[in-house]
Order: structure tokens, then sequence, then C-alpha cells
């Protein structure tokens, strides 16, 4: 396993961390004063200071990306179909743009959730499927970006309105049916957060295998847990053994960047410097 210990030239950071103390111009310029080499950007942070300022500024701050956040929310009902396959198309075309590696898709709950105004529908087999076949449907078009696609499986509790993709293996199955030959085209993004409690975690992450693992993103759990949103945890600052399950993504050859995505009520109220020092020393220390 790579020792952090000495330098952060593998942390990157997910820009919903500090969403609330600046724009993406004032996440990009803090980053490169901290010697931050990596951004996650939101696409509505991008949309907020314009996609041509966007690829502008980081290009001039040196910044690489280690994904793009995000694609999905695919469930709708009929009347939303094309909305949602439109602004699926228009995130691989964003993060073509800004040279993303990769684009985290957040598969979407039940319709009424995912899509507002659709019909409401309590039927989450039927919402699986129709995550599957949208992904299928979107494979096409990033393919031809030569964008990978990275399922995000988000904790259980996220079924309803966020991800009805909620383990690790209900990824790694839609990844064997979609791309049965592996051929980079599709992969998961794993999330500290929304994994760490499930049973088949470890074998999991080996049956992933290099080729699936597009992103790794850490954080803590904190108990009690105030916000199932917006209360994650600075990684130490939680019950998430992050070392051990990074141990087990580089075991598979993961050499990528480990990502900080923090939503915190609590963080989102400190200074930005402030905020990113502790990035630095937890990662560190921590991960």
């Amino acid at each position: 396993m790579r020792d952090f210990s000495g330098d952060h030239r593998w942390l990157s950071l997910n820009t919903a961390t500090v969403r609330k103390q600046g724009d993406l111009a004032d996440i990009i310029d803090a980053c490169a004063r901290h010697g931050i080499r990596a951004i996650d950007p939101w696409r509505d942070q991008v949309a907020a200071i314009g996609l041509d300022r966007a690829v502008w500024v980081l290009r001039d701050a040196g910044l690489e990306l280690s994904g793009y956040c995000r694609g999905g929310m695919f469930t709708s009902d009929i009347a939303r179909r094309q909305e949602a396959r439109d602004d699926n198309r228009r995130a691989v075309d964003e993060a073509k743009a800004l040279g993303a590696p990769c684009i985290l898709l957040v598969v979407g709950g039940l319709p009424q959730y995912s899509r507002p105004g659709s019909a409401a529908s309590k039927n989450i087999a039927q919402a699986r499927t129709q995550v599957e076949d949208a992904i299928a449907e979107m494979m096409g078009y990033a393919k031809q970006a030569n964008m990978p696609l990275a399922i995000e499986p988000l904790h259980p509790a996220y079924a309803a309105d966020r991800a009805c993709v909620n383990t690790t293996k209900q990824a790694l199955d839609i990844c064997d049916r979609l791309d049965p030959k592996r051929t980079g085209a599709l992969g998961v993004a794993l999330d500290v957060y929304h994994i760490w409690w499930d049973p088949e975690l470890l074998p999991q992450i080996a049956r992933a295998g290099k080729d699936r693992l597009l992103a790794f993103h850490v954080c803590d759990w904190l108990v009690p847990t105030t916000d199932i949103l917006n209360d994650r945890g600075m990684m130490g600052d939680g019950v998430i053994d992050i070392r051990s399950v990074r141990g087990a993504v580089e075991a598979q050859g993961f050499a990528g960047y480990s990502e900080i995505e923090i939503f915190s009520n609590g963080w989102w109220e400190k200074p930005m410097d402030e905020v990113l020092r502790t990035c630095i020393e937890r990662h560190r220390s921590v991960v």
C-alpha cells in the first residue's frame, strides 16, 4: 500500500467539500495554494462559472481531475425519459471538455425523487431495471467520447431518493452484464461512506479488479450521525477503517487519487483554508 504520510500528492478534493465557501474558481485557486493536484468538480459548480471558464481556470492552475460529478438520475416516468437522456449526454460533453477520467453515476431512486414531476412509484425493482437500461444507452454515447462511466453504489438509506444501486455487488453485476469483456467503458466508484458496512465488501473489491476500480472516495461515518446526507465526518473522526479499505483497493492495482468528499454542515461553516489544511493532515495520518 502506498505511503501517504510524507506528502499529499495523491489527494484529490471533491469540490462539494467546500461548496459553501466559494465558487469553483475560488476552490481551484485554494487547491493550487495548498499544493492539491486534483479535484472532482460538480456540474452545478461548473455551470455557475461557465464551462469555458472552468476549463481555462483548471488549465491555468495545472490541476487534474479525478472524476466528474455527476451523471445519472436515470429513473423517471415516460414523459421525462428524454430529459434524463439529454442531461446525461451533456454530462459526457462537459466531462470531455474538462479532461475528466470518468463520470460518476448516481443512478437515481424512485422516479418522483430522481426526476421531480415524474409520476410516483414504489416499484424499486422497476427502477433498477430502468437504471440498467439507461446506463446501457448512455454507454453508447460515452464510448464515442472515450469517457468511462463509474457507477457509485450509495448506502441503502438513499435507495428511494438518490440511488437504488446500494452495494458494490449490485454495481458490479451491472458492469458484468453491460461490459462483460471489461473494455474499460464501465466500472465503479467506491466511497467508503456508502460501502464500509457491507460484509461482502472485500471479496467484491477483489472481484472488481483493477480495470473496474475507477474512483475511490474517503470521508468518515460519525456516531451519531445527525443528518444522513450532510453530516459526513472528516477522516479519523468516525468509525470507518479507511486504511483497510484503501489497502484492499490498492491490492487490486488501483493507483489513483484518494478523493476527499465530505458533505457536512459543520465543515461548510469553517474557512476554506482551514478545511483544506485539515484534509491534508488527515490524508497523511488517517487515509
